[in-house]
């Protein structure tokens, strides 16, 4: 791995694809390695089967997102703690030094009570791990508008050692990316990359699609000491075909290797005469 800033690509991206398809996408693409999205994909869950897919086409697994979805409330246990705790034991098995988790919902009560003990004891358990904590948003229903995670969608205003930014969530919560990045600051550990446009949804469009200060955010990144990695976590799934998807997760990439590039250049390992 060169000493750029490794630009992956979140499993997630290739929905309704499986996990083995990110690989081989990823492969095809060009990406540096993989965030793999833990879900009801089996294989998503299997350490095995994903140090094969890694092994197979040359690519590093350098992040693992917790199972912290809607639908993913019962992969492992419905005991949140225990999928936490499965999903530092994958990532130390994968050598990836990032796990990204969501913050509590609001109606897992005893998990929100006790997050933040908690999670500093699975970090004693996992010291080479970043438990990166993920900016989230409000939701709209029937109207009206409502914060479905305690003690909020925003989790510098309880403080953690480790924080992904996520630019489309940035997006649907309406406020500014490169104010949150400040917030966030040394503790910025993992980037989510996708647009948005302030429509007050979670859109994952591909960087460059929405309004959002993506470019302004990666060029920002050398200047901000980050020393983590950049995951695309754009939505492909309206993709009308296989071609269609690769052209997004192409033009995804190179956005990404585009912007990151001066910070790249300032590096001096690989500076160029």
């Amino acid at each position: 791995m060169s000493s750029r800033v490794p630009v992956l690509l979140s499993s997630s991206s290739v929905f309704p694809e499986p996990t083995a398809a990110a690989f081989e996408l990823a492969a095809t693409t060009g990406y540096d390695g993989l965030e793999v999205m833990v879900w009801t994909d089996r294989v998503s869950q299997d350490a095995g089967a994903l140090q094969g897919l890694s092994d197979h086409y040359n690519l590093p697994v350098l992040s693992v997102h917790a199972p912290c979805l809607l639908v993913t409330q019962r992969v492992w246990s419905p005991d949140p703690w225990e999928r936490l705790t499965r999903a530092a034991q994958l990532a130390e098995t994968l050598g990836a030094p990032t796990v990204v988790v969501h913050p509590p919902f609001s109606w897992q009560r005893d998990y929100a009570k006790n997050f933040a003990s908690g999670l500093a004891k699975i970090q004693a358990r996992f010291p080479d791990l970043d438990f990166a904590i993920e900016n989230m948003f409000p939701v709209k229903m029937a109207g009206r508008w409502f914060v479905p995670y305690t003690p909020g969608w925003d989790p510098t205003e309880t403080g953690f050692d480790a924080y992904t930014l996520d630019l489309s969530h940035c997006a649907a919560s309406r406020i500014n990316a490169l104010g949150m990045a400040d917030k966030m600051g040394a503790g910025l550990k993992h980037v989510h990359l996708g647009d948005g446009t302030g429509e007050g949804r979670d859109e994952h469009l591909v960087p460059g699609r929405g309004n959002q200060p993506c470019a302004e955010l990666l060029r920002s990144l050398s200047a901000r000491g980050f020393k983590g990695s950049v995951a695309l976590e754009v939505s492909t799934r309206k993709a009308a075909s296989r071609a269609v998807r690769e052209a997004d997760l192409r033009e995804s990439l190179e956005f990404a290797r585009k912007h990151l590039a001066p910070a790249e250049s300032a590096t001096p390992a690989i500076t160029r005469a």
